[in-house]
C-alpha cells in the first residue's frame, strides 16, 4: 500500500519529516517498508504552452516550436509527434535537472538552436504504467487551463513523499489514506479531519428509476446505489491524476478515476455502470449459474460457477461482485448517465472467487480483508461530491440503500489490571481511555474498568486483548521495560518416536546412505511401473481434488517409486553407484466417514558399489549388504529378533531373492532385489536392492532396554552341530529353535556351512552350526554341554526331521 504524505495532510496536520513519521508508524505496528521522495532529482522544470510549430529546415523528423513559459518565449526543437499548438507541457529550462541526473544545456540540433526540452513522464521520474495510455511514451500533455511558468513538481504533485506500507492481514482499515490518517492523528495527538461530503441533488427521486434486489443476503449484507445524470466523461483534474499515480494507479477518465480515488482514500471499492446499458435499470445480486459466462473489463471471457457472487441485470451478469466489472456496462466517452455501486461483500466469497478466476484486483484485496460495513453510504456520497465538484455530472435526488444485515456494534470491557498483567506495564486508566478515544473508540467509564464500543471499520478488534494491543502500540512498544519471564515453563524435547526417527536416520547415514525427500504426491502410473496387479491394495489411493497435474494427482501408498525416480535420474546423469533412503509418510484411504490415514514408512534403495579406500575394497550393494545394515540397526536399537523369510509373491521384487521381515509373528517389511521388469521400466542397471518397512511396526518392537552384564569369569565351550534335513525348512525357524532349546547356557549360535551334494540325499541339505555355551557362575562340564547339545538335536529331529550328520 502506497500512501502520499501530502494526501495525509488533508486529514491531519503534519509538521514532522516523512522519515520520522515512518518510524513512528512502524513502532506503532504499521510497518513502513520505505519512504520515497518524488521528484527528488528534478529542478528547473516549469509549465509552458506551445505557441507555434514549424518544420525543421535540415531534418524531416524534427520540428521547431515556440514555447511560452509566462516570462519568456523559448525556441525548442523536438521530435515528439503527440504535441500540437496550444498544448500545455512541462518544459525543462537551461540548467534543469531531470530523473537520472540528466542536465539540460543549450544546444544546436542540425544547425538550429534549442533552449530547453519538452518533458515526458519518464523524464520526470513518473512510471510509464501510471501514465494515460496516449501519453505513456510521448510528451506529457497538461490540462488546457494549467497556469504557465509554475513549478512542474508542484503542478504534477512531485513535491511529495510516498510511504510504502507492509500491513499485517488484520489491518484492512489501513488500506486507505483515511485509515492511516486516523493512526497518525492518534499517534501525534492531533485532531483528525473527517470527510463530510455535501452536494446538491436534482431531478426526480432515484426510487422510480433504479431497482436493487439482493438474492444472497449472506454474501451481500449491503448494497448502496446512486444515479448520476448528464455525465460528461473526460480527463480528471491534474491533482487527482497525481494522487492516483502516487498510489501506483493509471488515470483513465474522470468517472473511473473518482471510483479509484475514493477506494484509495476511504478503503471502500466502488464501481460505475453505464446506466443506459442496464436492462430495465434493475440490479440483481445473486450467485452465478454453473458455467455462466461474462466478458470482464479486461476483455477476457470469464467462466463462472455457482459459488461466485455476481451483479446482474435481467439479461445476465454485468460484474463479478467485488472483483471486476463487465465490459457490457463499461463507462465510455458516450456514457451520459452512470449508476454508482457501493456494497459490502462477504470476504471469504470474494477471496475464493478471485482465486478461482486467477484475478486479483485492488477492490478484491480490500473486500477479502473486510471493509467497513457502516461506511458504504459515506463512500458513495464522497464519490458523488467529487463528480459534482469537477462538473462531471448531476447527482439525482435520493439513494438506494439495501441494508439487509446492519452492523452490530461490538462492546468490549477493558480492564487496566488485566492490561498491566499482559503487558508487564501499568498504564493508568485515564491514559488508556485517552488512547482509545484518540483511535475513535467510544469509551465509557465503568468504575475501575472501561466499556469500549468498537467502530465498524475496525473489524480486527473483538476481544479485550485486541484493546490491550491498541493501547500498548499507541503508548509505544519501545516504552515497555524489559523484564525476565516468570511463571511455569515447560522444557521442549522430542518425543520418543521423534528421537527414534532421528537415530534411525543417523544410523543409515553412518552406513553410507544419503537421505532424500521426495514428493508425497505421485502419479497412478507408478503402480504399473512397480508391476502391481490391478487388485493390489496399493492402488487404493487418496485422490487430490485439485491436482496441479496428472503427475501429482494421488497421494503415495508406498515409498519405493519416489526413491527409484531419484536413482533413475542420477543413473541417467552417469551416477552409477549410490545408496539413498527416506523416512517419510504414506497415505491410506480411510473407511466410511473416516479421514485418510497417514503412516510413517522407512525405505532405501542401492545400486552399484559402496566406495572403498586404501584399507578396504569397495563392496557391492547386494541383498546381504542391506540385510547387514538392518541387522546392525535392529541390534543397536533393541529390536526384537527379526527373522528373514523367503517371499516369492511380491511382484515388485525378484522371486527367490526377496525376504519378508518378521518380528514377533508380525510382518514389518520386505527386503530384496527389485524385479528385472521394474528395473527396465525405470531404466536402471541389472541389480538394485531395496527395502521398505512399516515404521510404526518397527517402532513397536524396538526400544527394548539394553541390559549390561559383567564380563564372564569362566571360560566358554564351543561345539559344532551338523544336521541333515529337507531343503524346504527355513533357516530362521531352525535358528530360533536352537536358541530356545539351548536356554540360558547357549550364548550364541551361527550357521557356518551349507552343503548339497553327492553325500546328501536328493532334496536334502547339510547345515553346520557353531554353538557357544557359557555360564556366569561356573565352568561348564562336558556332561552339561553334551546334555544341552543332545537336547537341541532331539528338538530339531522332532520338529524338522533333522538327523545328525556323521
Amino acid at each position: 500500500m502506497y500512501i502520499s504524505y501530502n494526501w495525509l495532510q488533508d486529514f491531519v496536520d503534519l509538521d514532522l519529516p516523512p522519515q520520522e513519521l515512518a518510524e513512528r508508524l512502524t513502532l506503532a505496528g504499521i510497518a513502513v517498508e520505505s519512504v520515497t521522495e518524488l521528484g527528488k532529482d528534478i529542478s528547473g522544470v516549469v509549465t509552458g504552452r506551445i505557441e507555434t510549430i514549424s518544420p525543421h529546415p535540415n531534418a524531416d523528423k524534427l520540428v521547431i516550436t515556440t514555447v511560452n513559459t509566462g516570462e519568456e518565449k523559448l525556441q525548442i526543437i523536438t521530435a515528439a509527434t503527440n504535441v500540437k499548438e496550444g498544448d500545455v507541457i512541462p518544459v525543462a529550462l537551461e540548467g534543469a535537472k531531470l530523473a537520472g541526473g540528466f542536465v539540460i544545456k543549450r544546444a544546436k540540433l542540425r544547425g538550429v538552436e534549442s533552449r530547453g526540452m519538452m518533458c515526458s513522464g519518464q523524464e520526470l521520474g513518473i512510471d510509464a504504467k501510471t501514465m494515460p495510455a496516449d501519453q505513456a511514451h510521448g510528451i506529457m500533455i497538461l490540462p488546457p487551463g494549467t497556469p504557465l511558468g509554475r513549478d512542474a513538481k508542484e503542478i504534477l504533485g512531485l513535491n511529495d513523499f510516498i510511504l510504502e506500507l507492509d500491513l499485517t492481514p488484520n489491518r484492512g482499515d489501513c488500506l486507505s489514506v483515511i485509515g492511516v490518517a486516523r493512526e497518525v492523528a492518534a499517534l501525534l495527538g492531533r485532531p483528525f479531519r473527517p470527510v463530510e461530503p455535501s452536494f446538491p441533488e436534482a431531478g426526480e427521486n432515484i426510487g422510480g428509476q433504479v431497482r436493487v434486489d439482493i438474492d444472497e443476503p449472506d454474501l451481500c449484507r449491503r448494497y448502496v446505489a446512486r444515479l448520476i445524470k448528464n455525465v460528461r466523461v473526460g480527463r480528471s483534474p491534474l491533482w487527482m491524476q497525481s494522487r492516483l499515480r502516487a498510489a501506483g494507479m493509471r488515470p483513465i477518465s474522470n468517472i473511473v478515476d473518482v471510483t479509484n480515488y475514493v477506494m484509495l482514500e476511504m478503503g471502500q471499492p466502488l464501481h460505475a455502470f453505464d446506466y443506459d446499458k442496464l436492462v430495465d435499470h434493475h440490479i440483481i445480486v445473486r450467485r452465478a449459474r454453473e458455467d455462466e459466462e461474462m466478458v470482464s473489463l479486461d476483455d477476457v471471457l470469464r467462466k463462472l460457477n455457482k459459488d461466485m457472487l455476481v451483479i446482474t441485470d435481467p439479461s445476465g451478469p454485468v460484474a463479478v461482485a467485488g472483483v471486476m466489472g463487465g465490459l457490457s456496462t463499461e463507462v465510455t466517452d458516450q456514457t451520459t448517465s452512470i449508476l454508482l455501486e457501493s456494497a459490502y461483500f462477504n470476504p471469504v466469497s470474494i477471496r475464493r472467487t478471485s482465486k478461482a478466476l486467477g484475478l486479483r484486483s485492488e477492490a478484491s484485496l480490500r473486500f477479502e480483508k473486510g471493509i467497513d460495513l457502516g461506511g458504504c453510504l459515506m463512500a458513495i456520497n464522497r464519490a458523488a461530491q467529487l463528480i459534482y465538484d469537477m462538473d462531471a455530472g448531476e447527482v439525482v435526488t435520493g439513494v438506494v440503500d439495501n441494508y439487509i444485515s446492519p452492523a452490530n456494534e461490538k462492546t468490549v470491557m477493558f480492564r487496566p489490571k488485566r492490561a498491566a498483567y499482559v503487558l508487564g506495564l501499568d498504564i493508568p486508566k485515564e491514559k488508556a481511555s485517552d488512547i482509545l478515544s484518540r483511535l475513535h473508540f467510544n469509551v465509557q467509564d465503568a468504575g475501575e474498568d472501561l466499556l469500549v464500543t468498537v467502530p465498524t471499520y475496525r473489524v480486527d478488534v473483538s476481544i479485550e486483548e485486541d484493546l490491550i494491543e491498541e493501547v500498548a502500540r499507541i503508548h509505544g512498544y519501545h516504552q515497555i521495560p524489559a523484564t525476565l519471564p516468570f511463571g511455569s515453563s515447560s522444557h521442549g524435547a522430542k518425543t520418543r518416536e521423534q528421537s527414534f526417527k532421528t537415530l534411525i536416520a543417523d544410523a543409515l547415514a553412518g552406513a553410507g546412505f544419503y537421505e532424500v525427500v521426495t514428493y508425497s504426491f505421485t502419479n497412478p502410473r507408478v503402480f504399473d511401473l512397480m508391476n502391481l496387479p490391478a487388485d493390489s491394495p496399493f492402488r487404493n489411493t487418496v485422490k487430490i481434488q485439485n491436482p496441479l497435474s496428472e503427475e501429482h494427482s494421488v497421494m503415495r501408498t508406498m515409498m519405493l517409486p519416489g526413491l527409484l525416480e531419484v536413482l533413475s535420474r542420477n543413473f541417467n546423469r552417469r551416477v552409477q553407484d549410490g545408496a539413498i533412503f527416506e523416512l517419510g509418510t504414506v497415505f491410506l484411504p480411510g473407511g466410511d466417514n473416516h479421514p485418510p490415514e497417514e503412516r510413517p514408512a522407512l525405505a532405501a534403495v542401492a545400486m552399484g558399489k559402496a566406495p572403498g579406500n586404501w584399507k578396504m575394497q569397495s563392496q557391492e550393494y547386494d541383498f546381504y549388504f542391506l540385510k547387514g545394515v538392518l541387522e546392525s540397526i535392529f541390534s543397536d536399537f533393541g529390536t526384537e529378533v527379526v527373522n528373514f523369510y523367503p517371499e516369492n509373491n511380491n511382484p515388485s521384487f525378484h522371486p527367490g531373492r526377496t525376504a519378508a521381515l518378521d518380528a514377533g509373528g508380525r510382518k514389518i517389511g520386505v527386503i530384496g532385489e527389485l524385479h528385472p521388469d521394474v528395473l527396465e521400466k525405470y531404466e536402471l542397471p541389472e541389480r538394485v536392492v531395496a527395502f521398505e518397512i512399516d515404521f510404526e511396526k518397527l517402532y513397536a518392537v524396538s526400544g527394548q532396554p539394553k541390559v549390561y552384564k559383567p564380563l564372564p569369569k569362566f571360560p566358554g565351550v564351543e561345539r559344532d552341530l551338523a544336521i541333515v534335513l529337507k531343503r524346504e525348512n527355513r533357516t530362521g525357524d531352525i535358528l530360533e529353535t536352537i536358541r530356545k532349546t539351548g536356554g540360558e547356557l547357549l550364548i550364541s549360535v551361527s550357521l557356518f556351512d551349507i552343503y548339497q551334494g553327492e553325500q546328501v540325499p536328493q532334496g536334502y541339505q547339510s547345515m553346520a552350526f557353531s554353538l557357544k555355551f557359557q555360564a556366569a557362575d561356573r565352568t561348564l562340564t562336558d556332561a552339561e554341554v553334551s546334555e544341552a547339545t543332545d537336547a537341541i538335536a532331539t528338538e530339531l529331529s522332532n520338529r524338522f526331521g533333522a538327523q545328525l550328520r556323521g
